[in-house]
């Protein structure tokens, strides 16, 4: 900031929006009427407009001033002289009101508090000091302890005290917020931690509880009542964890000493919540037993009796933080001391860690979606799931390590990092992303001093603005406050998220692994348990797995030890968690000489997700993964997994293969190359981030691409090795699924092959020389390998089985004209040029278009005779076992169903619609609706049948590893295929195959009504 001198020198008088001033001229004149501006600029005010300036809402600051002025007129000038010379005032008081309206209407109403953020006034920081304070604002005087017979009794009562006790709460809550935010707006004054303005506010909250017991005794007596009973405040939630917000409940559980004083200890109690929620805060005393339909005081043994025979896993949790606050010290110290060990012991209740695990999931689920990600305490990356992991770790090890038994989430986190539960790298992250986002809390409540936790919207800059500045970060070149908090906060939210299941899990992966750590380690018996409750069906098989991939002192059993933690749970949210942890162990060995492999997966957390997801659904990813490890990197880059034109890779594998002249070698390079796009195509569609259309025309791009380069190489390989010079071209027709591009991971390839005599060469030569390719072809691609097969099937080719493999197109011609069956000019529909000479295979297609859409469409006989193959179909070619209700090929509303009844439509009417003439069945049915032949909903039934049922086949696959046309009736095997399809984890099987049954039973009607009866 340029200050009055150098302004006069140049010339030049500085603007109030040079101080971050949003409306000049209005900021010029209250700073004049401050008293703080002249023509000259600030002048000797200038160290107070600087200051200003560095405040969180300059324009907030100077407002409440001037309403501090105004209010308080006559001690004006002492409070601007002190702001000028005092920096620790200038900080603590313009740092409250530059970013609370709720301190600046308090100041308002209450102008000298101001005094009591002088840098020489004495105010209490101490619990004692601050007690003594509130309980003099009732007159409450005596060296006892409020609450108890003999202590210090409110002289004030009623409305009088609860307007004293408010007045000097906020006072005391002035006190710690300046603290707070001095050093933002003076940097020379020492910051305060987030931990300690925590540990204030729950210090000022307890005496809060303290003086409402010394009112609420006040009460007791004027109602004739003259002994007090014995009383216990045990603070639970944050407040017992002496990290309170500024704005919060505080959460209480009430003792008594003996069952005939519950009557009287419930009035007291009752009075001290009244006094407490109009004066401070409520005072919530749900977590008692039974919760809100529970009686408000009980006994110790009452407590005891409930804890022992009815307490559920999250009233242990709960009473992780217990601590007596207030009332009688004795019976809370005896109460601490009694519900202490029944802590200690819940991991051992069954079903624990998938309780804890339940609970954390029904409070994500409580939060609504559309503000999810802006939650900062119960969202995912919030602040619960740090507390969550945290609270679960001490439970499970704190049973024999003191040292986590602390009922602070920051010293409990830092205590599990020093004791080797945590890495301490992952425990100071989570230390750093908890400070962040408890501050960020702490400035949203300072506002308004209100009780919120809901990050601002993301669009809304000017309120970032103000909280980024609140939180201490600035504008820099590149970036606003407001857009550096928000990568801040999705930063740390981010990180949070990472580390929770990592941590969740950590101390069992330590224990079973057996890392050396100077904590208790767990048994294998305790392992065994622990994996069994995370739904490991043969939880000695995991340890065993564990055991091997851990076992040793190498680098890459020290980083498998920090992987498994986070692995282990992942892979329980998957259908087969066995099978994926049996998986993974097998990818690992046979990749552990890959050095990228584990390091990949310790960095990148989303390879790590991704691959457990996979692994824990899919037989054939890991078997793809162990030949293709290359497709691991793809995990961390959505686009290049799932958004690859598939153009661009076959032209990739052509050219690659295209190098190689040997035959075997040049396949073996495709094959390999497939492999590799084949795993990708199957890790996008599993992970949901590829469309079913894109999947089909993937994998039958790629499998084109395979062909087109085996035919290359074959056509140069046979031609060396007789002369030189090929004697013919080759086209290969794509047909069936292959010449729709609607192939599955496990389709074989359809074709025919057409040839024809180049450079002079006769017929026959012509037809020797592509048949010696032909067979070269089927040969290479069909060796076998422990890849999916590549299956050339050329039965649809004239006269089947018996006829040639390879034909002129004058040879297709002439049979099909005088010997073809309409069962064969149905074949023709999907006939596509895919690979070879690409001329020769557009010509051969244009050929056959009188015979597949033949002038006039169909005569009633060859309709019949469709219709009479299609029956017979259904009747013979279902395996013998099968359910035709859950075939997805051949079973009612399946693929032939709906395929076949396009094609009827295609050989009667695609003469005289030329949209009909199409291979892809999604576009037939399509074109069928367009041209009024389907009703449009009909077209979406087919459509969506068809679509289902390839999807099924496709899951089938993925989850088997190999191909299936039924649905699976082991419920794992269905589970794994509903994740397949995109349902959620845990999804009801029954839901699934009901899906189906309804998708294609809708689509059989369709079916029997256009095919059968039209």
């Amino acid at each position: 900031m340029a200050n009055s001198n150098s302004s006069a020198r140049s010339g030049s008088v500085p603007s109030p929006a040079r101080y971050g001033f949003s409306d000049s001229s209005r900021a010029e004149d209250q700073l004049r009427r401050a008293g703080w501006w002249s023509d000259a600029g600030p002048g000797a005010a200038e160290p107070i407009v600087a200051a200003l300036s560095r405040t969180p809402d300059p324009d907030l600051a100077l407002h409440s001033l001037e309403r501090i002025r105004e209010a308080a007129e006559a001690s004006w000038p002492e409070l601007s002289r002190s702001l000028a010379d005092d920096i620790g005032l200038r900080g603590r008081l313009l740092g409250v009101l530059g970013d609370s309206t709720a301190f600046a209407d308090h100041l308002v109403a209450n102008p000298d508090d101001w005094r009591r953020l002088r840098s020489d006034a004495v105010h209490p920081t101490a619990l004692a000091e601050r007690t003594a304070t509130l309980l003099s604002a009732v007159g409450a005087r005596g060296d006892g302890v409020p609450g108890t017979p003999g202590g210090p009794v409110a002289e004030l009562h009623g409305s009088d005290a609860v307007r004293a006790l408010r007045a000097a709460y906020r006072g005391l809550l002035l006190d710690v917020a300046g603290h707070d935010m001095a050093s933002l707006v003076e940097p020379t004054l020492p910051a305060v931690s987030y931990e300690k303005v925590a540990e204030a506010l729950s210090d000022v909250a307890v005496a809060a509880l303290r003086a409402a017991l010394s009112v609420g005794v006040a009460e007791l007596k004027r109602s004739g009542v003259d002994e007090v009973p014995r009383l216990a405040v045990i603070a639970m939630g944050k407040c017992g964890g002496r990290e309170l917000n500024y704005v919060s409940d505080v959460d209480v559980v009430f003792v008594a000493e003996a069952e005939s004083e519950i009557p009287t200890a419930t009035r007291l109690a009752s009075l001290m919540m009244r006094v407490a929620g109009a004066a401070f805060f409520e005072v919530d005393a749900a977590l008692r037993p039974e919760g809100k339909t529970g009686a408000l005081v009980r006994t110790l043994d009452g407590h005891l009796s409930y804890y022992r025979r009815w307490a559920r896993t999250w009233e242990f949790q709960a009473l992780l933080k217990a601590r007596p606050v207030a009332g009688d010290e004795d019976l809370g110290a005896r109460y601490l001391q009694a519900v202490q060990p029944l802590v200690w012991t819940a991991a051992e209740r069954e079903g624990f860690v998938a309780d804890v695990r339940s609970m954390r999931r029904r409070v994500e689920d409580h939060v609504p979606s559309e503000l999810a990600e802006r939650e900062l305490k119960l969202g995912r990356g919030g602040l619960r799931d740090v507390e969550f992991a945290v609270q679960l770790l001490q439970m499970v090890h704190g049973r024999s390590d003191e040292a986590l038994r602390s009922s602070s989430t920051m010293d409990a986190l830092r205590a599990l990092g020093e004791g080797g539960y945590v890495a301490r790298a992952d425990a100071a992250d989570l230390v750093d992303s908890y400070r962040f986002l408890r501050t960020v809390e702490h400035r949203l409540q300072l506002r308004q001093l209100r009780r919120t936790h809901l990050f601002p919207p993301f669009d809304d800059s000017d309120a970032l603005n103000v909280l980024a500045r609140a939180v201490g970060l600035r504008s820099t070149g590149r970036n606003t406050a407001a857009q550096a908090l928000v990568a801040e906060f999705r930063r740390h939210s981010n990180r949070v998220r990472r580390l929770h299941e990592k941590l969740f899990y950590r101390p069992l992966l330590e224990a079973v692994a057996k890392v050396p750590t100077e904590a208790l380690r767990l048994t294998t018996e305790a392992a065994v348990e622990r994996l069994a409750a995370l739904g490991y069906t043969s939880p000695e098989g995991a340890l065993r797995h564990i055991g091997a991939l851990t076992s040793g002192m190498s680098r890459r059993a020290s980083i498998q030890g920090t992987l498994l933690p986070m692995l282990l749970d992942l892979l329980a949210n998957t259908p087969d968690p066995d099978g994926g942890l049996l998986a993974y162990r097998k990818v690992s060995e046979a990749l552990a000489e890959t050095p990228w492999y584990l390091r990949l997966l310790r960095d990148e957390g989303v390879v790590a997700e991704r691959l457990a997801q996979l692994l824990g659904t899919s037989k054939l990813v890991p078997e793809l993964l162990v030949r293709a490890p290359e497709v691991l990197r793809l995990l961390s880059d959505t686009q290049a997994l799932a958004e690859r034109d598939p153009g661009e890779a076959a032209v990739s594998l052509r050219s690659t293969v295209s190098r190689y002249s040997e035959p075997q070698r040049a396949v073996s390079a495709a094959r390999s190359l497939r492999r590799h796009e084949l795993l990708r195509i199957a890790c996008g569609d599993l992970l949901g981030l590829m469309k079913p259309t894109a999947v089909f025309r993937a994998l039958s791009s790629i499998w084109v691409a395979v062909l087109e380069s085996a035919l290359d190489v074959s056509m140069r390989d046979v031609a060396r090795a007789s002369g030189g010079q090929a004697p013919a071209r080759i086209a290969v027709i794509g047909m069936g699924r292959l010449g729709g591009a609607e192939l599955g991971y496990g389709s074989d390839a359809d074709v025919l092959f057409v040839c024809e005599p180049v450079g002079g060469a006769d017929e026959p030569t012509a037809v020797r020389f592509a048949t010696s390719v032909v067979e070269q072809v089927r040969r290479l691609l069909g060796a076998p390998s422990q890849d999916p097969p590549l299956e050339v099937d050329i039965d649809l080719r004239p006269e089947g089985r018996q006829g040639a493999l390879v034909r002129t197109i004058d040879s297709y011609l002439a049979y099909y004209r005088r010997w073809g069956e309409v069962w064969e000019s149905q074949a023709l529909l999907r006939a596509r040029a895919v690979a070879g000479d690409p001329e020769l295979g557009e010509r051969f297609c244009r050929a056959i278009d009188p015979i597949r859409f033949p002038d006039g469409g169909l005569d009633e006989a060859k309709v019949r005779e469709i219709r009479r193959i299609k029956a017979r179909v259904d009747s013979e070619r279902l395996p013998r076992g099968a359910d035709p209700a859950t075939h997805t090929k051949l079973g009612r509303g399946g693929l032939a169903d709906v395929e076949w009844t396009l094609q009827l439509l295609q050989l009667r009417h695609a003469h005289e619609v030329p949209q009909l003439r199409t291979t892809s069945t999604v576009d037939g049915l399509r074109a069928a609706a367009e041209a009024g032949l389907l009703a449009v909903g009909d077209a979406d039934e087919l459509i969506e049948a068809w679509t289902l049922a390839m999807r099924m086949r496709n899951a089938v696959m993925l989850v088997r590893g190999k191909p299936g046309d039924q649905l699976p009736k082991q419920a794992r095997e269905l589970a794994a295929v509903a994740v397949a399809l995109g349902y959620p984890a845990g999804v009801d099987t029954g839901a699934v195959v009901d899906d189906y049954l309804r998708v294609t039973r809708r689509a059989r009607v369709v079916v029997e009504r256009v095919f059968y009866d039209s």
